[in-house]
């Protein structure tokens, strides 16, 4: 029995802002479950024992700990939500079952950002697991350090339950097996207990030499239970048969956690590459072959000083930084190319976000200094990002940890990465940031394979603009994988070879000298118009997303534009351009291109690249929600602008305009009236062609009532496949099966080309399979006319289409179709190179 009014106090186990309990994003913790108690947002990184105790159960994911104080009362503390699914990844344990400690002992050790990245909330609850025999007569508020006052408790009784009598029909047994992923931890632990409260009965659970109080969720935790565990429950009492159904019922239904066991993020299974064991296999980023050493590129692991000077002073240092910092991207942005110049120019947004300056502001008037301030308030914000269900949106996350590390490079003086890159260097690494990239000397850089990462990441974008064949997603395996080991890195069926023999590398050295040649000679014709072996006409274009891409593309002998972005016009600014800057940028796109024709789209925002002057009501699935042209149609006087700055270019007629995301026949004759209002109000006797893009399934399967009303069509294969496929094509985990070689894809790819046929229409493809060399012989031989890509293939594409014959194109696709995987049909169609018959 412990006496009544005994009153406990607790110290914070972690600096950090205390929250509610009530507040916490899960109903377990949230509606009072597991009992009272209160939650911290934590600011540092080691877990200390609230008083003193002993250390009651340590789970096996190590992110939850039970301290049973010295007055009897057991306190849970949960490191972030659902962190049982890490596996112990990022947490380590400080002390062991059964130990004494007293209050400040360290506990636990996590790496914050680690776990703030891989959890949907770092919100630490700590709960007083006795709550029938306790209650809270005072908390915290706001800021805490470790060791602050947090709670006073008042033990009012006991918490032992009252014994009955029991007769032997009211004892009852059952062995169930354990079906949730991560065992009985916190949550289920909770519910068990939960669940018994109504029953008059005594619940004993059994699993090995260890035995559990069913109504104590202490005791739960400590019975170690993991999935596949068969636990013993036996029952005692009036209502021991009603408590054991109960309870197997719960438990035998998974409690939503029957998933399969996510002991660690997939990865790819290395497989033999033509009888080479050692051979890893990975994601294509950026194509091509390249041969080198391997160098590890590991970032950059600064210890942070906490505490800083005067807080006027920390506050002038983070001034600085930032300044400094927006001073470097800018140059960046102004000397890069349009791909660096994208995703700078969003590095600079962020920068100037409040949210984040305040909460680094914030944090130095609590003592800290302007790095620890900064990085802080970078991870807070990044773990919110983190936690979203959108991929693209999550990768923003990757962006603000960029931003933090450039900012605290300014902090510590110093300017730019310097180090020393051996000649042929392949870079490896768990992941590579975007401002890393740009500032490594790319003369002595053959290509980087990462462990993480997607094949749209920010550094996949840039790999492919630079030219540097890439590997994503690739799995620890590559840890694997020591410095200054010969490798030859195949970005183009995927595979890392570490250690070749000296053959292999003879072979892939002569394979990339001529290549060297080959592009060479195909860039010295690449201003000739393009035909096919029979003589069908199939135009080259390029995809365009700024005026220097424009300039590039004409000497890589682009016989026009097959899509220009308009978008890097309204991104990353506070207000739409007006139709003078649209109407300048545009004219010098055309004039780059001079006598080209110039495929324009319209405004492609929403989905996965809001802006905050086109705001819209906040959506479960974006990319499935107001984006493309029906955020336009929302916007009419926007759309209204571009059209009239699109229609004063001149030579008129040369811009030709193309509308995105186009599901119904109604979204075209919406645009199209506004279209025709301001042709007649601009007296053009030959308005420009007005097309569509075709990116869903529901226009692939329309096209030929649409194409009777649109001037041309074009494919973007991007969406297309992943509308087609229902697999995000930002998601990395499944980067490997979004493939626009499916038969599903093709087969509404040859839906759109038949019904543009009907027309007389012509049909484009601007996606990524446009620059794909085995979909190329796919697209020619479905129907596709002019193929759009990135300015720096298209010498070699040219190259690749003289030699096929549109013929043996129109056969290959007809066999294609008839696939039953992507896999198979890229296997159809290298068996269809290697057999000449192109």
């Amino acid at each position: 029995m412990r006496n009544s009014a005994l009153r406990l106090m607790l110290c914070a186990p972690l600096d950090g802002v205390v929250t509610p309990l009530g507040n916490v994003p899960d109903p377990v913790f949230a509606q009072g479950m597991m009992g009272e108690g209160i939650a911290i947002e934590p600011l540092s990184d080691r877990l200390l024992a609230p008083c003193d105790g002993v250390v009651a159960t340590l789970h096996a994911a190590r992110h939850a700990v039970t301290l049973r104080s010295d007055a009897g009362v057991d306190i849970l503390i949960h490191v972030g939500l659902e962190t049982v699914a890490l596996n112990g990844d990022g947490f380590m344990t400080l002390v062991s079952e059964g130990q004494r400690v007293d209050t400040g002992t360290p506990l636990i050790a996590f790496e914050l950002d680690r776990v703030a990245l891989a959890a949907p909330s770092l919100t630490t609850p700590i709960v007083i697991m006795d709550g029938a025999a306790c209650s809270i007569v005072a908390e915290a508020q706001g800021m805490v350090r470790a060791g602050d006052p947090l709670l006073t408790i008042e033990v009012t009784g006991s918490s032992e339950a009252s014994e009955q009598h029991v007769g032997p029909d009211d004892r009852h047994s059952r062995t169930v097996a354990i079906p949730m992923r991560h065992g009985i931890h916190a949550r289920p632990a909770a519910r068990i207990s939960a669940a018994l409260k109504p029953f008059s009965a005594r619940v004993t659970f059994y699993n090995g030499d260890r035995t559990a109080d069913g109504g104590s969720t202490v005791a739960l935790l400590a019975l170690g239970a993991r999935r596949d565990d068969f636990v013993r429950i036996e029952a005692e009492g009036k209502d021991a048969a009603a408590a054991l159904d109960a309870i197997c019922g719960l438990i035998a239904g998974g409690m939503g956690e029957t998933g399969e066991v996510e002991e660690a993020p997939a990865e790819p299974t290395p497989l033999p590459v033509e009888g080479r064991p050692g051979a890893l296999r990975g994601v294509r980023a950026s194509p091509g072959i390249a041969m080198g050493f391997a160098y590890r590129l590991s970032q950059e692991q600064a210890q942070l000083a906490e505490k800083g000077a005067s807080v006027e002073e920390e506050r002038a240092h983070l001034t600085d930084a930032l300044s400094m910092t927006r001073v470097q991207i800018a140059t960046r942005a102004m000397q890069g190319s349009a791909a660096q110049r994208a995703i700078l120019t969003a590095h600079l947004a962020l920068l100037e976000d409040p949210a984040l300056v305040e909460g680094a502001q914030r944090l130095i008037q609590a003592g800290y200094s302007a790095a620890f301030a900064w990085h802080r308030a970078v991870a807070e914000q990044a773990a919110v990002l983190a936690a979203l269900e959108d991929v693209r949106l999550r990768e923003r996350a990757a962006d603000l940890k960029d931003l933090d590390r450039q900012v605290r490079r300014a902090l510590s003086g110093k300017a730019r990465d310097d180090r020393a890159l051996p000649e042929n260097a392949v870079l490896i690494a768990e992941d590579i940031l975007p401002s890393q990239l740009i500032e490594l000397d790319l003369s002595r850089v053959a290509g980087f394979c990462l462990e993480q990462g997607g094949p749209t990441s920010h550094v996949a974008i840039l790999a492919a603009g630079m030219g540097l064949p890439s590997l994503v997603a690739m799995g620890s395996g590559l840890r694997a994988v020591a410095d200054e080991t010969p490798v030859i890195l195949d970005a183009e069926s995927g595979w890392l070879e570490p250690d070749p023999a000296a053959e292999r590398c003879v072979e892939i050295a002569e394979l990339i000298a001529a290549r060297r040649e080959r592009r060479a000679a195909a860039l010295r014709v690449a201003e000739t118009p393009c035909l096919t072996a029979d003589g069908e006409r199939i135009e080259i274009f390029a995809n365009l997303g700024s005026v220097a891409d424009a300039e590039q593309a004409a000497r890589q002998g682009a016989e026009g534009a097959g899509l220009v972005r308009t978008e890097f016009l309204f991104l990353d600014r506070q207000q739409a351009p007006d139709a003078q800057e649209q109407q300048a940028v545009y004219q010098a796109i055309v004039e780059a291109l001079a006598g080209r024709p110039i495929i324009a789209r319209l405004l492609d925002i929403g989905g996965d690249k809001p802006v905050p002057y086109l705001a819209t009501a906040q959506e479960d699935n974006p990319m499935l929600g107001v984006r493309g042209i029906r955020l336009g149609l929302l916007h009419p006087e926007v759309l209204a602008t571009q059209l009239r700055a699109m229609l004063a270019v001149r030579p008129a007629g040369r811009l030709r305009i193309m509308i995105p995301m186009v599901s119904t026949i109604d979204e075209l004759r919406g645009v199209r009236a506004i279209f025709d209002g301001l042709v007649d109000a601009a007296g053009l006797d030959e308005p420009p062609q007005l097309g569509i893009m075709i990116e869903t399934p529901a226009a692939a399967a329309t096209a030929d009532l649409l194409a009777a009303e649109a001037d041309f069509l074009s494919i973007g294969t991007n969406d297309l496949t992943q509308y087609v496929l229902a697999i995000d094509r930002g998601n990395a985990s499944l980067a490997d099966r979004v493939d626009p070689l499916h038969p599903a894809v093709l087969r509404m790819i040859k839906a759109t080309c038949d019904g543009a046929a009907k027309h007389g229409r012509p049909v484009g493809v601007c996606g990524g399979a446009a620059g794909d060399p085995e979909a190329v012989p796919l697209l020619i031989g479905l129907g596709a006319t002019e193929l759009s890509m990135v300015p720096a293939a298209i010498p070699e594409m040219k190259a690749h289409v003289r030699n096929l014959s549109h013929a043996a194109a129109r056969a290959l696709a007809e066999e294609a179709l008839r696939c039953t995987d992507a896999e198979q049909v890229r296997a159809l169609v290298r068996a269809f190179e290697r057999s000449g018959r192109s």
